[in-house]
C-alpha cells in the first residue's frame, strides 16, 4: 500500500510539473545582461527580448547587472530560482571567465541549462579619428614604435574587446598601455572624445560611429567584408591574423524544466527569424545563427570548446583577474 501511495504521489509531481511547465509563462521574464547598458550585448538582448515578449505572451525585461567583467551578472543567474523566469544573455566571456578567474563562483557548464546561440558578431579595430596611421599596415607600424605609449582602451576584464586587444598585442609583440572602463560604451565615448587612442570592438557597439565618420576604421576582424562597412578591409586582407567573433548565448539556471527550456528555445528561434530581427543585425554588421544553432546542444558544444580554446590564449598571455 504503502509503495502505491509513493508512486501515485511521484505520478501527481510529475504531472503538476508538466502542467506548470505547460502554462509557463504567467509572469514577465527577466533576462539579465551582465554588461552596462548600450553596450554591443545589451543591444542584442533587447532586440531578441522585444520580439520574444511577443510570442511568450508575456513581457521579456533585460536587466543590466554589470561589474566583475560580466560575472556579477551571470552568478546572480547561476543561483536564481530554476523556474524559467530569470535567463542570460551572455558573451563570449561566458568562455574565457573559468580561466580569467582564479576563484569563479560558478562553474559555465555545470551551473547553468543551455537555450540556444543568438549570433556571432565581428569585430571593428578603430581609433580617435584624429590618429596618425590611415590603414592598418600603418597602424600596425605605429604600434610597434610606440608601444606602450599607444593606449587601449577595453571594457573591462573578460570583455570582447579585452580579449581581441590581447590577440592584438600578441600579434604584433608589442605591449599597449591598456584603459579598462565599466562596459563598452564609456569606452567609445571616450575614444570618440580623443581621450584614448584606439579599441578593437563588436560592430554592434561601433558601426553607426563608423558610418558617422566619428572614429577611422581599420578592420573588421570577420573572414570577408561585411555589406554594410564595404570600405573597411579586413585583418586578413593587411596580413594580421586577427579573426575572432564574439558569440551570444541563452541560458537559464540549471535545473530549469526541460520543457520550459523547448518552450524558451522555440521563442527564441522565432525572434531570430522575425523580420526586424534580421534587419536590426544587418545594420549592426551581423546575422542570427541558423535553427540548428539555436539550440541547447549546440549552444553547449561550443561553449565547452571555447572554454579549452581560450584557457590556452590567457595562460600564454599571464593575464588573469583579481
Amino acid at each position: 500500500m504503502k509503495k502505491t501511495i509513493a508512486t501515485a504521489l511521484i505520478a501527481t509531481l510529475a504531472l503538476s510539473g508538466t502542467a506548470f511547465a505547460q502554462a509557463y509563462p504567467t509572469k514577465p521574464i527577466t533576462v539579465v545582461v551582465p554588461f552596462s547598458a548600450g553596450g554591443p550585448t545589451d543591444t542584442v538582448a533587447r532586440l531578441v527580448a522585444e520580439v520574444m515578449s511577443g510570442d511568450l505572451g508575456q513581457q521579456v525585461v533585460v536587466q543590466n547587472v554589470g561589474g566583475a567583467g560580466g560575472t556579477l551578472g551571470a552568478g546572480q543567474v547561476a543561483t536564481a530560482p530554476n523556474d524559467g523566469y530569470t535567463l542570460l544573455l551572455h558573451h563570449i566571456g561566458m568562455s574565457t571567465a573559468p580561466t580569467l578567474y582564479r576563484s569563479l563562483p560558478y562553474d559555465p557548464l555545470t551551473d547553468f541549462a543551455t537555450i540556444g546561440l543568438v549570433t556571432s558578431v565581428p569585430m571593428t579595430l578603430v581609433a580617435r579619428k584624429d590618429l596618425e596611421p590611415n590603414t592598418l599596415e600603418e597602424l600596425l607600424a605605429y604600434i610597434k614604435t610606440n608601444g606602450e605609449n599607444v593606449t587601449y582602451a577595453n571594457a573591462g576584464i573578460g570583455s570582447a574587446s579585452q580579449l581581441c586587444g590581447m590577440l592584438l598585442m600578441e600579434a604584433t609583440e608589442t605591449v599597449m598601455t591598456t584603459v579598462p572602463y565599466q562596459g563598452a560604451g564609456p569606452a567609445m565615448t571616450d575614444i570618440i572624445g580623443g581621450q584614448i587612442d584606439m579599441i578593437c570592438d563588436q560592430t554592434t557597439n561601433t558601426t553607426s560611429q563608423i558610418q558617422a565618420g566619428e572614429v577611422k576604421a581599420y578592420a573588421v576582424t570577420s573572414p570577408e567584408r561585411l555589406p554594410n562597412l564595404p570600405d573597411v578591409p579586413t585583418a586578413k586582407e593587411s596580413g594580421l591574423d586577427l579573426e575572432i567573433g564574439v558569440w551570444h548565448g541563452l541560458y537559464a539556471p540549471a535545473g530549469t524544466d526541460p520543457a520550459i527550456i523547448e518552450r524558451l528555445q522555440t521563442s527564441l528561434q522565432a525572434a531570430l527569424t522575425n523580420e526586424t530581427v534580421i534587419a536590426r543585425f544587418a545594420e549592426l554588421g551581423t546575422v542570427p545563427v541558423t535553427a540548428e544553432e539555436a539550440t541547447p546542444a549546440a549552444l553547449t558544444e561550443l561553449l565547452t570548446s571555447q572554454i579549452e580554446l581560450w584557457r590556452g590564449v590567457i595562460e600564454a598571455a599571464g593575464v588573469y583577474a583579481e
